[in-house]
């Protein structure tokens, strides 16, 4: 059984990119995790001038990466075990998300994901991701295609 930390281990990202700053529950259904958004980020510099927001494209990356991803990484952990030279290969497939509150510069999020299906390497969950007062800033459906491979695949 893989732990939290080496599921984070076997995301696909990293810094600037990583929207991942702490796995803190997953089973076979579900996944949270925290992210702190730094006001040094480079998205903030333009988005908006002189009142900084977090892009929503960015927000639908940190709800994917904790809720999907990991979820996947975690409802996969028996075949990355038994292939360690293969690569895990994800790819977003779809993406229904509705905004409620922003988030801004210097605040930490909280992501909880639900799965709705896991099958033939398409996993599907609802996700919504809180504010640092625990508020809902947004909620959606996110779907993506998970498959692993060899150098030789």
């Amino acid at each position: 059984m893989m732990t939290l930390n080496q599921i984070t281990k076997y995301l696909p990202y990293k810094a600037p990119f990583l929207f991942v700053d702490e796995l803190t529950y997953v089973d076979d259904h579900s996944a949270e995790g925290t992210f702190f958004f730094k006001e040094t980020s480079d998205f903030y510099k333009g988005h908006f001038k002189d009142f900084p927001v977090t892009p929503g494209v960015i927000l639908i990356e940190c709800c994917a990466q904790i809720g999907l991803v990991c979820l996947g990484i975690y409802l996969l952990q028996g075949e990355i075990e038994a292939k360690q030279d293969a690569k895990l290969k994800i790819a977003m497939s779809s993406s229904d998300m509705e905004f409620y509150l922003p988030i801004f510069p210097n605040e930490k999020v909280k992501v909880v994901s639900e799965k709705v299906y896991f099958r033939f390497g398409k996993l599907k969950c609802k996700v919504k991701l809180f504010n640092a007062d625990g508020a809902l800033a947004c909620k959606g459906t996110l779907a993506g295609m998970f498959k692993q491979n060899s150098d030789e695949e």
